[in-house]
């Protein structure tokens, strides 16, 4: 568990778009960690959190895609029912509002990767790693 960066990028909701995004951090060899998408009549949000967060953020900008960063925390947590319940239980318990957040896993692994924005990271970093 650990805080980490994550990036909010703003795309064209366009077919190819993501595609575009995926080639060009692959060309630079930056790994996505997690990614979730959430879209509008005219765009995307791209949430993702990659090897690289600087280098992203750079090829971004200078290509003129607006980009920001915000500070989450990776959970490598078990793939069993109710480990979020737990994850989540502690939060509530300090008063640590969940914003977002999103996993994926595949049913037979043994472990899922969860990212979530809090109200507080640090403090929640230290509630969770309390346990």
């Amino acid at each position: 568990m650990q805080i980490t960066t994550q990036l909010a990028v703003f795309l064209e909701n366009r077919p190819g778009t993501l595609a575009r995004v995926c080639e060009a951090l692959a060309a630079a060899k930056i790994n996505i960690f997690a990614i979730a998408t959430s879209d509008t009549v005219d765009h995307t949000v791209v949430r993702m959190v990659v090897s690289d967060s600087r280098r992203a953020m750079y090829l971004f900008e200078e290509r003129g895609t607006l980009v920001t960063e915000t500070e989450v925390l990776m959970i490598d947590g078990d793939n069993k029912p109710g480990s979020l319940a737990r994850i989540a239980q502690r939060l509530a318990e300090a008063k640590i509002n969940i914003e977002y957040c999103y996993c994926a896993t595949s049913p037979a692994a043994k472990k899922g990767l969860l990212i979530m924005r809090v109200s507080n990271v640090t403090r929640a970093l230290k509630v969770l790693n309390s346990a």
